[in-house]
């Protein structure tokens, strides 16, 4: 028997759950909690409360929370690259930053054909070492999640930072506002959360897949869609090693077969901004609500390190 969190929608949802498995509260007291990133030799998971500008850490090993970093540029997204570096989407930085194994910030992006970028949201690393990141306008639309700016290049797009050159290049430019991605366990397809009802009436609340070019360094042509939401918006996703998307919604988060059926959700009692896969084994979901850090463990596992 399912706890009431968890509610199936296809059969195919029962083989992903526990049925002795709650869904549990880790912390409470943000304002606005996302981009949760998880480090597997320390055993710890940070994630960003954006209006307080502060990167949070709940350790694994007691449970406890402290401050990993304040002031913080107003982060938003992160995630683990392949040397265990923490990688970050600033608003108020309006770039994507590194933090180093000793502590130091190297800024890794800040502009596009000479102009500021936006206010990057979210990023994923791809094998070949290439971080993807999205950069809608959120963090400069008010003072409340960074410093509000006009838009230097008047669009908000999915760029590739090359591994080798640094070059950053936009990927995707056909979506409205860009918010979370993931690519699929293959890194042949990737998944991308369009938000743009947030500023367009009548706007799209909706996921695309896009197909990777043969030579893994962009996307061939418009990604269809994937899936669509009525309440709420997606946000941040990932996906497991059976290519199921685990994704925010309003009122919580949902799980989306590679078919684009909805399998289930795990139902948050707040708004959730971000998700992401850790613990030793990679099989518990971590989730950003509203205010709050909340976990439950399942029956799959995240799709590559890091989750």
């Amino acid at each position: 028997m399912l706890k009431p969190e968890f509610e199936p929608l296809d059969p195919r949802f029962h083989a992903l759950v526990l049925g002795n498995v709650h869904l549990e509260r880790l912390y409470t007291g943000c304002r606005w909690s996302e981009g949760p990133a998880y480090f597997a030799a320390g055993r710890y998971l940070v994630w960003s409360d954006i209006p307080n500008d502060r990167v949070m850490r709940w350790d694994e090993t007691d449970g406890s929370v402290s401050v990993f970093q304040q002031p913080a540029w107003n982060a938003n997204g992160h995630t683990v690259d392949r040397q265990g570096r923490l990688l970050s989407c600033e608003h108020r930085g309006r770039c994507v930053s590194r933090t180093e194994h000793d502590g130091r910030r190297t800024v890794l992006a800040t502009q596009f054909e000479g102009r500021r970028l936006n206010s990057p949201n979210d990023l994923v690393v791809k094998s070949d070492g290439s971080i993807w990141f999205t950069d809608p306008t959120y963090g400069i639309d008010s003072e409340y999640e960074g410093d509000a700016a006009p838009s230097e290049l008047g669009a908000s797009n999915v760029y590739r930072i090359d591994p080798d050159s640094g070059d950053v290049q936009a990927v995707i430019t056909d979506m409205v506002k860009p918010n979370g991605l993931a690519f699929s366990p293959d890194e042949r397809q990737l998944y991308v959360a369009d938000t743009g009802a947030t500023h367009v009436s009548g706007g799209p609340r909706h996921l695309r897949r896009y197909a990777l070019r043969a030579d893994g360094r962009g996307v061939q042509g418009n990604g269809p869609l994937f899936a669509s939401l009525d309440a709420g918006f997606f946000d941040g996703l990932r996906v497991d090693r059976h290519g199921n998307v685990w994704t925010s919604a309003a009122d919580g988060v949902a799980c989306f077969a590679p078919d684009g059926t909805l399998l289930g959700r795990i139902r948050v009692p707040e708004v959730v901004a971000n998700v992401c896969f850790g613990g030793a084994k990679r099989n518990r979901l971590f989730i950003c609500g509203t205010t709050s850090l909340y976990a439950a463990y399942l029956n799959t596992q995240g799709a590559t390190w890091p989750a």
